[in-house]
């Protein structure tokens, strides 16, 4: 969850600037984009790695006895 705030942070930050600049609004949301990417790539990779930790895990959680029992029926059904 931080990870993806920082990121939008960063791009209403860079998209705000450009606007009051007076960038086209289409060039502005395209090139703040781009500069959040690369933000996000260079500096935010601590939080990018607990984001991908807590997908992982969350992804791949323990099976119960029933979630085997029902995949192996399931399975089976399909045979």
């Amino acid at each position: 969850m931080t990870y993806a705030l920082l990121r939008l942070g960063v791009f209403a930050v860079a998209l705000a600037l450009m606007l009051l600049i007076g960038f086209n609004a289409y060039l502005a949301t395209v090139i703040s984009a781009a500069i959040a990417l690369s933000i996000s790539l260079l500096l935010f990779s601590k939080q990018r790695n607990a984001a991908s930790t807590y997908i992982y895990e969350n992804r791949n959680k323990a099976k119960d006895k029933d979630t085997d029992v029902e995949d192996s029926a399931t399975n089976r059904d399909d045979r």
